[in-house]
């Protein structure tokens, strides 16, 4: 018989962390997140509180773990769509049935009991948190921005009557084999008739006090209406801050300015550390962090991060600077490919944008949903 129980002692809050670790412990392609970042999401002052309940679940069978969940109630996301959603994150679970059911239960019930008529996910506290089912993929490794999971949760979480809400795709991205001069003149072309310029910065510490707070209001502007996105809070950017520090290179950094010197747009890519984080189980231990450095000094794979575009530019060519300016730093960097992290498939600008270099549309994730009865 399955068991569940909310998480509210040190002991399963430490069996709710380490479950994913066990169940993937033999798989290559599991990158887990910093083990001390989720950590946070149990302290009182965890940066989300100020604008989510949740709630943990671990399920038991025998006084065996077998699984866990989290619902999460959005209240900033909730009151910007006028919806009454719960979104469902942290699924992790063995191939049973019974496992899954008893998981989707409880928090539905959750749900039911804050007034909500909705469930759906998998989706964190925000877009910056992981998100998506991995549905195609599986021999592929997982970027650190994104999840891991076995082929079987499909069946699991659609057998508790969810259905197909969004899906995203991930690509590699590879030079093209003959150098696009054409693309070069075009990306010139619309610079000089906008008359922007590349913002310039002497060190991260520089280029964080000139445009970090413009970034942040720009992605807001320009994530408005991206699905599961909400606004930042200041906590929220100052996490973002300090967990750029760690992985920002100004080579891997592209800014945008109009002749006001206003940011126009800004993009970040990062190293990719999943192998040194999977081979810690997420932990900064002094092998891991050396990993991470190494990895961080000559990077053979970039993951793409974050990427605004000021709604007033929108429609003015800034996709064939920005296409530029990643083949650049693909070329001059020495760098084999890079990874897209998630891309609405119904987003035909982003879509269309990577028709210009060589691609693998190597992953697929979904998001699902499910309407409660009230």
């Amino acid at each position: 018989m399955v068991t569940v129980i909310e998480v509210r002692t040190k002991k399963q809050k430490r069996e709710f962390l380490d479950f994913p670790l066990k169940l993937y412990k033999d798989v290559p392609y599991f990158c887990p997140p910093l083990y001390g970042d989720e950590k946070k999401i149990f302290r009182d002052d965890y940066v989300y509180n100020d604008q989510c309940d949740t709630v943990y679940y671990n399920a038991y069978e025998d006084g065996v773990m077998v699984g866990r969940i989290s619902g999460i109630l959005q209240r900033a996301h909730n009151k910007k769509t006028g919806e009454r959603r719960v979104r469902f994150t942290r699924f992790d679970a063995i191939d049973d049935q019974h496992v899954a059911d008893a998981l989707f239960s409880a928090v539905e019930d959750w749900a039911g009991s804050m007034g909500m008529d909705t469930v759906f996910g998998p989706m964190g506290f925000s877009d910056l948190e992981r998100e998506g089912l991995l549905i195609e993929g599986f021999d592929q490794m997982s970027t650190f921005e994104e999840q891991y999971n076995y082929d079987y949760y499909q069946k699991l979480i659609e057998n508790c009557g969810y259905v197909k809400e969004v899906d995203w795709n991930e690509s590699r991205i590879y030079l093209p084999e003959v150098w696009d001069e054409k693309l070069e003149r075009t990306a010139e072309l619309i610079m000089k008739r906008y008359d922007l310029h590349v913002g310039e910065a002497k060190n991260v510490n520089d280029f964080l006090d000139r445009y970090a707070d413009p970034f942040f209001d720009l992605l807001d502007r320009s994530y408005a209406d991206v699905y599961g996105t909400v606004p930042f809070t200041d906590g929220m950017k100052k996490m973002m801050i300090t967990n750029f520090k760690l992985l920002i290179d100004l080579h891997h950094v592209s800014v945008l300015l109009n002749n006001k010197g206003e940011l126009v747009c800004l993009g970040l890519c990062f190293p990719s550390i999943s192998e040194a984080v999977r081979r810690s189980d997420g932990h900064l231990t002094p092998a891991a962090l050396f990993r991470i450095l190494k990895a961080m000094k000559k990077p053979r794979i970039l993951d793409f991060g974050l990427v605004g575009v000021d709604p007033d530019y929108a429609n003015r060519g800034i996709g064939a600077i920005a296409s530029y300016q990643i083949m650049r730093m693909l070329r001059d960097e020495g760098v084999e490919y890079a990874e897209t992290n998630l891309n609405l498939e119904d987003n035909h600008a982003i879509q269309n944008m990577w028709k210009r270099f060589r691609r693998v549309i190597h992953k697929k994730r979904r998001a699902y949903i499910k309407r409660l009865e009230v």
